[in-house]
């Protein structure tokens, strides 16, 4: 990708002849092109992770989290569908062009257009006299005196000929662009534009002919279809609750952790691993391929001084506790596993693995008689067991709400998204997965303190191009649901109040000026309206929703 205003680059002999042209070019660069915006050329300018995206979507998301990941790490949609900037708008109105651009419009994949750009000659010849005027302003051509009039064919020898052409074509595309972009205004994302037209055969078509033509590539706002349409209205959501949201099963493994740390470890000498027991393991794994040979290392089942309560073993592999039962400090136990069909890694359903446990330490909990005088251990300012078994259950109970009501909107959105059919913009998707990945940055530097070095390499283009690579159909589902739940805000004329808006933009600021963190004071009022939006519909879904729930 070649990024430009006007190049200052030249050769060594272009340099012996006048060594002040690089400042010069700079200077036209500045008062031949106001717009703060950068050409792009055959693709989108990538850059690094900036704090500024780190932080931005953090405070919103931690002040909404009940919109849960796939709302609360929304991006700037509205941002993003703001079309045609106010800036290119304007510039369209003040500098009327001496002829009409030739535009040809063709319909791309991705929700992009091509546009093909042809500029007339007069035009060309009217930028090419502009450029040569601002150098006659800026130079000091020996034999003439400053900013008088200097013949063509002298300026563009002292400047130079490459410079000279360089800086035309420059000034037509930048004169030209906002133009041939009015047949998409109110439809074009913002900052998606390319110039996919190579440079160098841009000057070389232009020396030769002394006119120009190129190609833009544009992202515009995407067409949402719903299939069935409006089948969103009636819904029937079936939600899977898990027992872990339980109440009283919450409540019961609160209480026992609880009261499992008030115990002292101690050794196991004269007998093997039993439930209650916590042992110190290294574990290693293989699939079995189909001949009942022992194939690949499964690195997600491998861990090295692995900390296994035997008291939690269901939230391993099936069968993996009732394998190493019995098992003693140093020994070491090989058996083989099949994953179930309902394992969280895809690539795992259904694989016989063989399994290596050795067992480097072997320890039981010594626990005291538990009784109301353990009572402000277990929870400080109880007194009696039943005060903390009510307490504990009273808080289970609305963390069993908020996750009942958290699996809902989940499933809600779930639902929507598989009811329309959309062509994600590139545009929309590489900043969408810069925010979620920025949040995610976040929050891994809020867990672990990191250098400067691992910040720096976390925040690197590489690092964020393989999240966006690995986690592509996430972040296009999570922007497919925003688009639906936007596409409803619309179609059910939906709103809420402007006093809602503003003080949730105030409690948001807030957030970040506690946190002494930068924040876009106007992106944060897109996202925090893009939230309130989402909440207004999940409510206006789930009033016309059948839903059922179901535990499994």
């Amino acid at each position: 990708m070649e990024l430009c205003v006007i190049s200052t680059t030249m050769t060594t002999a272009a340099k012996a002849i006048n060594p002040f042209v690089p400042s010069i070019t700079r200077r036209v660069s500045s008062r031949l092109f106001q717009s703060d915006s950068v050409l792009q050329f055959g693709g989108r300018l990538k850059k690094p992770i900036s704090p500024l995206e780190m932080t931005t979507m953090s405070c919103v998301s931690r002040k909404f989290g009940f919109l849960g990941d796939s709302m609360s790490n929304g991006g700037d949609f509205k941002r993003r569908f703001a079309a045609a900037s106010p800036a290119v708008e304007t510039s369209v109105k003040e500098d009327k062009l001496p002829a009409d651009l030739k535009v040809t419009e063709t319909v791309q994949a991705n929700s992009s257009v091509k546009l093909s750009v042809e500029v007339p000659k007069i035009v060309c010849e009217d930028c090419y006299q502009r450029v040569l005027t601002e150098f006659m302003k800026l130079s000091k051509v020996p034999g003439f005196r400053p900013k008088t009039r200097v013949p063509e064919n002298i300026i563009v020898g002292f400047v130079g000929r490459p410079y000279v052409l360089r800086a035309t074509v420059e000034s037509i595309l930048k004169r030209t662009l906002p133009h041939a972009m009015e047949s998409v205004t109110g439809r074009a994302l913002k900052d998606s534009i390319q110039i996919v037209s190579s440079f160098p055969d841009m000057e070389k078509a232009y020396s030769q002919l002394k006119t120009l033509s190129y190609e833009v590539v544009v992202d515009v706002v995407p067409e949402l279809r719903w299939n069935p349409e409006d089948g969103y209205k009636n819904m029937k959501v079936v939600v899977e609750l898990g027992d872990e949201i339980d109440a009283k099963k919450a409540c019961e493994r609160q209480l026992r952790q609880k009261y499992k740390s008030l115990g002292a470890l101690k050794i196991v000498i004269d007998r093997g691993l039993q439930v209650g027991d916590l042992a110190v393991v290294d574990i290693s794994a293989t699939t079995i391929d189909e001949d009942g040979s022992t194939g690949q290392a499964i690195p997600d089942a491998e861990s090295k001084g692995f900390h296994f309560d035997t008291e939690e073993g269901n939230k391993l592999l099936p069968g993996f506790l009732d394998s190493i039962t019995g098992i003693r400090a140093g020994e070491s136990k090989t058996f083989t596993l099949v994953f179930p069909e309902s394992w969280k890694q895809e690539n795992l359903r259904g694989q016989r693995a063989q399994f290596t446990v050795d067992c480097k330490e072997l320890f039981y909990r010594d626990l005291p008689t538990l009784n109301d005088s353990l009572a402000d251990k277990l929870l400080p300012g109880c007194t009696t067991l039943k005060e903390v078994e009510e307490t504990l259950s009273k808080r289970c109970q609305e963390m069993e709400e908020e996750a009942k009501e958290q699996a809902t909107d989940n499933a809600i959105l779930e639902q929507i998204r598989k009811m329309v059919e959309v062509e994600i913009p590139q545009s929309l998707f590489e900043e969408q997965g810069r925010q979620f990945y920025g949040a995610r940055l976040l929050e891994i530097q809020g867990s672990m303190k990191l250098t400067e070095d691992q910040l720096a390499s976390l925040s690197s283009q590489k690092a964020v191009n393989e999240f966006l690579e690995t986690q592509r159909e996430s972040i296009t589902n999570i922007i497919k649901q925003n688009l639906a739940v936007g596409d409803i805000f619309k179609r059910e004329n939906l709103e809420f109040s402007t006093d809602e808006l503003v003080k949730e933009v105030e409690n948001s600021i807030s957030e970040f000026k506690k946190h002494k963190q930068e924040y876009d004071e106007e992106r944060v009022k897109d996202q925090v309206q893009e939230i309130l939006e989402g909440a207004k519909v999940l409510e206006w879904l789930k009033e016309r929703a059948e839903i059922e729930y179901i535990t499994r």
